[in-house]
């Protein structure tokens, strides 16, 4: 059973304005969610953002929300992880 991606105007943006070879990285860990929305390196976040997980790609971070009753994953942000949180 597939899950639907859907990516917000920041996270699109974002994406846009990394590096070509990040980018690309950033772009396959995406697609994967698809197919398998938590992967053995996911985490699910603490405190306030709990219902979130995030996903690591090399030094960048993919933070998302998964709407199972709808099958949709919605990527929130991607950041640097020294940028991601804040």
């Amino acid at each position: 059973m597939a899950y639907r991606v859907e990516l917000t105007r920041a996270a699109v943006r974002q994406l846009a304005a990394l590096p070509r070879s990040a980018r690309r990285r950033i772009q396959a860990a995406v697609e994967l969610l698809s197919g398998k929305p938590r992967p053995p390196n996911c985490k699910r976040l603490k405190g306030r953002l709990h219902e979130f997980h995030r996903v690591r790609t090399g030094d960048y971070r993919i933070v998302y929300l998964i709407v199972d009753d709808r099958l949709v994953v919605c990527v929130i942000t991607i950041a640097h992880r020294k940028d991601v949180y804040r």
